[in-house]
């Protein structure tokens, strides 16, 4: 039986490359007599707006797609985060970052600087100082040389049978939270797919290079580990990837042109795309 869930940011409206993304997790719960979940990941409070998430759900029912209730929403859930992130503290596991990105960009470019490390590592072992002590970081971020002297990275095995093995480059100091969002990206999805015992993890291509780090995370916390399926990636026809930024053609403008959103569904269940988009190649 599978757990899946469809987790989408409310910053704007779905496209193509959200419908199969959902529509494939649906498809996975509902074939084995599973549960399909919803998560609203809107810890983006600059971005994220409430016209956004009722946007999902109408998109996802002109799908004809149904999900488990209730609706899990990270803002919600912010003291889980503080707490996981208490655990890794306390094993002294995070460090906290008083660097900006600007004061990042400077030591990337700089003559001693690494420009294929994300970061540097600055304030990786800074002494103690009281002034600093009172100032609030900018972030908190994993201590990955700690982390890896206690859990190695590994292979794993997708559920469509193919085999990944960990980059180290991958598990770099990856931020967990910061002064203006109480987790990242990476500590809110193993904390709530723990949470909600998903069993099947979902999602495009573009995002398997988060799994090294996220299962880190998920070993470090004692959370369950589930499967991962990282799925093809819908474009355009000429290669172009779909981005809400780019005002990839959205879901509701389908629909408002009639076309039948099941019947669309249906079609991406069999890997099926409408004319004018393509699948990347892996």
């Amino acid at each position: 039986m599978n757990i899946t869930r469809f987790a989408p940011s409310p910053t704007g409206r779905l496209h193509l490359g959200h419908a199969f993304s959902a529509v494939l997790g649906h498809r996975a719960a509902w074939e084995s007599g599973g549960r399909f979940l919803l998560r609203i990941e809107d810890l983006d409070e600059g971005r994220s707006r409430t016209e956004f998430v009722e946007g999902i759900f109408a998109d996802l029912r002109w799908l004809g797609l149904e999900w488990q209730e209730p609706v899990i929403v990270q803002s919600e859930r912010t003291a889980a985060y503080e707490g996981a992130l208490d655990q890794l503290r306390t094993r002294n596991l995070v460090y906290a970052c008083f660097c900006t990105r600007a004061d990042i960009a400077q030591s990337l470019t700089a003559p001693h600087g690494d420009a294929a490390t994300s970061y540097p590592g600055t304030c990786r072992a800074l002494p103690d100082d009281p002034n600093r002590r009172a100032t609030t970081p900018h972030c908190w971020r994993l201590d990955s040389a700690k982390a890896l002297k206690i859990i190695e990275p590994s292979t794993w095995t997708e559920a469509d049978e193919r085999i990944f093995t960990a980059d180290v480059s991958q598990i770099d100091d990856a931020i967990l939270a910061r002064k203006d969002a109480p987790a990242s990206y990476h500590l809110a999805c193993v904390v709530d797919d723990a949470a909600s015992q998903v069993s099947l993890v979902v999602r495009g291509a573009d995002l398997r290079p988060s799994t090294p780090i996220q299962r880190l995370l998920q070993q470090l916390l004692g959370l369950h580990e589930p499967r991962y399926l990282h799925h093809r990636l819908v474009t355009h026809e000429d290669g172009r990837r779909l981005a809400k930024r780019d005002l990839a053609p959205t879901l509701a403008a389908m629909r408002e042109s009639g076309i039948d959103g099941e019947g669309l569904a249906a079609r991406l269940s069999r890997g099926e795309l409408p004319l004018g988009f393509a699948f990347s190649d892996e």
